[in-house]
């Protein structure tokens, strides 16, 4: 398991998710804010912003935050927000990327930097940690939709590369360029997907130990804690007795 999918596993088992409910909508309004603004504001003809609002969905996103949102868009003060990737290295020799929409290149990349030194790590140049990383779609279902061979059948025959399942859900990858087809294609036997998404996945991971990991963990937290990150992705790794500590 990758080191973001174990972060956020061990900060879902420490009760974090209710603390950050607030910063979360936030951030996922922005998303629906510069989706809206790359087309028409109509989920319907829009694909990415269909995608934006359907993970709000899946977050629990009151309706009302989702409209307002894509109103932003429309408005005549409405922000203008880049898309940034900022590439670095933490504890232990890992690899991390971070995602960010900001208004202020420079606040955001001054703040990416101070937590990256602040942890021991350093920012690199884009490009020097995310060649061994694949940027792939992601799909995720809920356990209930199905057991693992449903799953497993209904991906291959939308053309997906992998699946995994466990007690938590499904997790589907395929081709960055075939996320919108794959998606489409498991609506229709799956139903609607709980996230559709594009992440990096590492191709190899690094197994850290426990007090790494500790400084790993609060290097992504702090990282995702700025108001204009959006998405943390490592190749750190740790065994299960260690995962057990960090979640006691």
């Amino acid at each position: 398991m990758a080191g973001h999918s174990q972060f956020k596993n061990i900060m879902h088992r420490k009760g974090k998710q209710d603390s950050i409910r607030s910063k979360l909508f936030s951030k996922l309004a922005r998303e629906i804010t510069v989706a809206a603004k790359t087309g028409l504001p109509d989920p319907a003809m829009n694909a990415a912003l269909r995608l934006a609002v359907q993970n709000a969905k899946a977050q629990s996103m009151p309706k009302d935050n989702i409209d307002r949102a894509i109103k932003k868009a429309s408005g005549a003060d409405a922000e203008t927000y880049d898309s940034v990737r900022y590439e670095g290295y933490g504890p232990g020799g890992t690899a991390i990327i971070v995602e960010a929409l900001t208004d202020n290149r420079n606040r955001t990349a001054s703040n990416v930097r101070s937590i990256f030194t602040k942890a021991g790590g350093a920012l690199g140049e884009t490009g020097s940690v995310s060649f061994s990383f694949d940027h792939v779609g992601e799909i995720t279902y809920k356990a209930s939709v199905g057991d693992a061979d449903k799953v497993m059948e209904a991906a291959i025959e939308a053309g997906a590369d992998d699946v995994t399942s466990d007690e938590d859900g499904h997790t589907i990858i395929c081709a960055f360029e075939s996320l919108g087809e794959v998606s489409k294609a498991l609506e229709a036997t799956l139903g609607e997907a709980q996230s559709v998404k594009t992440i990096w996945k590492p191709q190899n991971t690094i197994e850290v130990d426990e007090e790494k990991a500790q400084s790993l963990i609060k290097l992504i937290d702090n990282l995702e804690d700025d108001d204009d990150v959006q998405n943390v992705y490592s190749n750190f790794e740790v065994s299960e007795e260690v995962m057990a500590k960090l979640s006691a």
